[in-house]
C-alpha cells in the first residue's frame, strides 16, 4: 500500500529526529509504519550500516550538538533538539565550569584530528565518565574512530525509536522493553528503560565505590593543541612537623613520596597511588618534570600544591596541568 506524500513526510520527519541523515530517514519513512519496536531497531541497523553512505554518516554526525552545548545542527528539529537535551540531562546535571571548560578543550581538540563532532551516546553518563571516553578514543585511528562513532549514532537511534514507540503507547505498554532492546546490552537496556518510564534502580541512590584513585592529573601542550607524553610525575604528602608546610617552604624534607609515574599518549598519567574509598586529608603536592618535556622552556619543573579538607576525603581530585612554554595553568577537575 502506497503512502500518500502527507504521510509520508510525518514518518521522514520522525525518522530524521532518531537519526541525522536524510537518506536514513526516507528510507526509514517507506518501511513505516512498524508493528513493533523490534522490526523498527531491525530496519534501521540495516539500512543505518548497509544503505546510507559515508555522506549520509556525516550528516547524522553533524547534526549533534557538542556535549555541553546547545543544538546547532542546519536541518534539526525541535524533537530532535529536545532530545539531545535530554540525553544529555546527567551530564549536564554533573558539570562544574572548569568540567565544561575541559571538555570543550578536548571537543575542539577531537574534532580538529577527526573533522567531525565527538558522538556518544550520553544517556545516564557524567560528564567525567563523557571526558574519560572522549579522551581514551583521542588516540584512535580516523578509520577505527570513524567505525566507532557510527555504533553511536546506532545507539542513539535505537534509544530514540524506542522513545518514539514510547510516546505512540500506553503508559502500561511503554514501561516494558521489549526483547530487541533486551539484547542491546544492560548498559543500553538501562538507558532505554529509563526513557520507557520503568521503575527506578533504588541501588542507584547508592554513592558508588571508587574505581579510581582519588588523585589523578593529565598534561595538555596548549602550545601545540596536543596531549604531553613522556613527563614524569610525582605525587607526595605533606608528614612534617607542621601541620602545613609553610610559605616559602622551610621544610622540604617534609615531603613524603605517594607514587610516581610517566604521562601518556595521551597526557594521562599512570595511577599514583592505590585505589581506596577515603583518601587521608592533607596537603599533597603534584611535581611535573616539565624541563625535561621542553628544555627550551621557562620551566625547569612545576609542583602544583593543593589541600584535601576532611569532609572532601571521599571525592575525586583531578589536577590537569595545562602547559606552554612560557606559562601554566590548573584546576580542579573532577
Amino acid at each position: 500500500m502506497e503512502l500518500s506524500a502527507e504521510k509520508s513526510q510525518v514518518y521522514e520527519k520522525e525518522m530524521l529526529a532518531c537519526c541525522g541523515s536524510t537518506s536514513f530517514a526516507k528510507q526509514m519513512a517507506v518501511l513505516c509504519p512498524f508493528t513493533n519496536l523490534n522490526d523498527a531497531v531491525g530496519a534501521a541497523t540495516d539500512i543505518w550500516f548497509n544503505k546510507v553512505d559515508v555522506c549520509g554518516w556525516l550528516e547524522a554526525f553533524s547534526a549533534h550538538p557538542q556535549i555541553g552545548k546547545p543544538n546547532s545542527g542546519s536541518h534539526t528539529s525541535d524533537t530532535f533538539s529536545q532530545w539531545s537535551k535530554g540525553e544529555q540531562s546527567t551530564a549536564m546535571a554533573t558539570a562544574t565550569s572548569t568540567t565544561l571548560q575541559e571538555l570543550a578543550e578536548w571537543n575542539s581538540l577531537y574534532k580538529e584530528k577527526f573533522g567531525f563532532v565527538f558522538l556518544i551516546c550520553a544517556s545516564g553518563r557524567s560528564t567525567s565518565e563523557i571526558l574519560d571516553e572522549l579522551k581514551r578514543r583521542y588516540s584512535n585511528r580516523p578509520i577505527i574512530e570513524f567505525e566507532i562513532a557510527a555504533k553511536e549514532q546506532m545507539k542513539i537511534t535505537e534509544l530514540r525509536l524506542a522513545k518514539l514507540f514510547s510516546a505512540q503507547s500506553s503508559t502500561t505498554a511503554a514501561a516494558k522493553p521489549t526483547s530487541a532492546v533486551a539484547k542491546a546490552g544492560e548498559d543500553r537496556l538501562s538507558t532505554i528503560g529509563a526513557h520507557l518510564l520503568s521503575p527506578p534502580d533504588s541501588s542507584q541512590t547508592q554513592p558508588p565505590k571508587r574505581t579510581r584513585p582519588p588523585i589523578t592529573t593529565h598534561i595538555l601542550d596548549v602550545a601545540r593543541g596536543y596531549p604531553a607524553g613522556g613527563v614524569e610525575v610525582l605525587l607526595e604528602s605533606w608528614t612534617g612537623h607542621h601541620p602545613s608546610p609553610t610559605f616559602p617552604g622551610s621544610d622540604p624534607s617534609g615531603w613524603t613520596l605517594v607514587g610516581s609515574g610517566k604521562t601518556d599518549k595521551d597526557g594521562r598519567s599512570n595511577p599514583l597511588m592505590s585505589v581506596v574509598d577515603a583518601v587521608s586529608p592533607g596537603v599533597y603536592r603534584i611535581s611535573f618534570n616539565t624541563g625535561q618535556y621542553c628544555p627550551s622552556g621557562f620551566f625547569p619543573f612545576v609542583s602544583i600544591v593543593f589541600e584535601i579538607k576532611e569532609s572532601q576525603k571521599f571525592e575525586h581530585f583531578h589536577v590537569p596541568l595545562l602547559l606552554s612554554p612560557f606559562g601554566f595553568s590548573t584546576y580542579r577537575g573532577s
